[in-house]
């Protein structure tokens, strides 16, 4: 693999994961459970500063992918789209990749909210086929709170 290829690989990776999510936003929304769910590995580790959890790619995965998406939509939601990402060669098939996530809201007074966030991807390619099996996020609760898009006891407001 030239030097330029693993970038390239990510940079359609991450850009086929934002346009599915995005699709996943739209009204009507279009989601492609295993789309997404084939975004990640068997099973797959998740990290933010309230723990670490285990995930396993299965059935109820699935089932939760249309849930996760629709509580984005239920706090308005409208694009989470790509702005940069920096990758990492850890061997050959395994990529640490740092993706700056730009997010647009509409707040309930109608106004727009932008948030620019970093997620930190652990992605395994094995045959061609890149696989996310860890993450790394924020408190993306926290700022959603601050931001007013959910309210202080983290029920979704209603649109």
């Amino acid at each position: 693999m030239d030097a330029h290829t693993p970038l390239r690989m990510m940079e359609d990776f991450f850009a086929v994961y934002s346009r599915e999510f995005n699709n996943a936003l739209a009204d009507p929304p279009e989601i492609d459970v295993e789309a997404t769910a084939g975004a990640f590995a068997d099973c797959f580790v998740g990290a933010n500063p309230h723990g670490v959890f285990c995930g396993k790619n299965d059935e109820q995965f699935r089932a939760q992918i249309p849930v996760g998406f629709a509580f984005y939509r239920s706090i308005g939601t409208k694009s989470m789209n790509v702005s940069s990402l920096e990758v990492t060669d850890l061997d050959d098939c395994h990529l640490m990749v740092k993706v700056h996530w730009v997010s647009v809201y509409t707040k309930l007074d109608g106004s727009d909210e932008r948030i620019d966030f970093d997620n930190i991807y652990f992605v395994q390619i094995i045959e061609e086929k890149p696989r996310i099996f860890g993450y790394v996020t924020g408190d993306e609760q926290k700022v959603l709170r601050e931001r007013g898009l959910i309210p202080d006891q983290g029920n979704p407001p209603t649109r």
